[in-house]
């Protein structure tokens, strides 16, 4: 019966001509992954491994990059009024110039695509310092 409290290691002189001789053979024990923690050929291995994770995205394209946050092309930020209603802020650029009786039907052209039908409540132009019409607020019931 064998003595499963000793055991005998014994180290033989690698042959020249064995498969682990040279750089393949640590090639293939890199491969195999045969080196202790702590070693130089350990620090070695980890640190390659460490070098393609950090490295490889910038010289691989992954195709795995987050799509770019296109603003809506008429500017339109939605929020709620708290009480059941909605509130537009439209940057003025998406409102042609002109007749200010037709200010209400243009407001609803840009909403009315993005929400259905709606009724405007009211709505205030917003400037900015100098006095021009930077965007218009405006409050929908649906």
């Amino acid at each position: 019966m064998a003595d499963l409290h000793s055991v005998e290691i014994t180290n033989t002189p690698m042959n020249p001509d064995s498969p682990r001789a040279g750089a393949w053979g640590t090639i293939r024990s890199y491969i195999m992954w045969q080196h202790e923690r702590g070693t130089l050929h350990y620090d070695i291995m980890v640190t390659l491994i460490l070098a393609f994770v950090f490295l490889s995205p910038r010289f691989v394209n992954f195709n795995d990059k987050p799509g770019s946050l296109n603003r809506h092309p008429t500017g339109v930020v939605v929020s709620t009024d708290g009480a059941g209603g909605l509130i537009y802020q439209i940057e003025a650029s998406a409102i042609p110039s002109g007749d200010s009786a037709a200010l209400p039907d243009q407001l609803l052209h840009v909403i009315e695509p993005i929400s259905g039908q709606v009724s405007i409540m009211k709505y205030e132009p917003v400037s900015d310092g100098k006095g021009r019409v930077r965007e218009y607020r405006v409050w929908v019931k649906r």
